[in-house]
């Protein structure tokens, strides 16, 4: 059996983590620039366009949601 995992670009994975949390009124966007307290990606609510969470980790983010499997890898 192989342990290769398949790799998925951040992109793709930013793709698939806005599908599901358009339900939610809910994005997650890349932060352009520098800011000391925002990570590189960041969660907002587009109904009111408010920040939901500052430091987001897509890969975590992913798993949680379930469209990033096991079998599947992170790459820029």
């Amino acid at each position: 059996m192989s342990t290769t995992k398949v790799p998925v670009t951040s992109r793709a994975l930013v793709q698939r983590i806005n599908r599901k949390l358009k339900v939610e009124d809910e994005e997650v966007r890349r932060m352009r620039g520098t800011r000391p307290d925002f990570g590189d990606y960041y969660r907002v609510n587009v109904r009111v366009n408010g920040v939901v969470d500052k430091s987001v980790e897509l890969a975590e983010l992913g798993r949680e949601l379930g469209v990033l499997k096991e079998w599947e890898r992170v790459e820029d």
